[in-house]
């Protein structure tokens, strides 16, 4: 893997030691901090903020019924489907 990629966590994972783990493994933790941290630290905003937009689409993906439950028994099928939904998810 290579150095430096970040490393997109939740609020959830922002302990000192999961934040460590993260850099001993040579990525880049992008976790914004608890409000009610002492030592609060700096973090990728613009970043975490696309985190948020790629969640809110697999939130509108699991709408459809067809994706969320997988009747296709091809691949290429369940492709093409996620495909045509993101799709009409881009027309509305």
């Amino acid at each position: 893997m290579p150095e430096g990629l970040p490393m997109l966590m939740d609020k959830a994972y922002e302990s000192n030691e999961t934040r460590q783990l993260v850099l001993d493994l040579g990525m880049i933790p992008v976790v914004p901090p608890k409000s009610n941290r002492l030592d609060p630290w700096e973090y990728d905003r613009e970043l975490y903020k696309k985190r948020n937009e790629v969640e809110r689409l697999f939130r509108r993906l699991k709408g459809f019924r067809r994706i969320f439950s997988r009747f296709e028994k091809l691949d290429v099928i369940f492709l093409a489907f996620i495909n045509f939904v993101l799709i009409v998810d881009a027309l509305r």
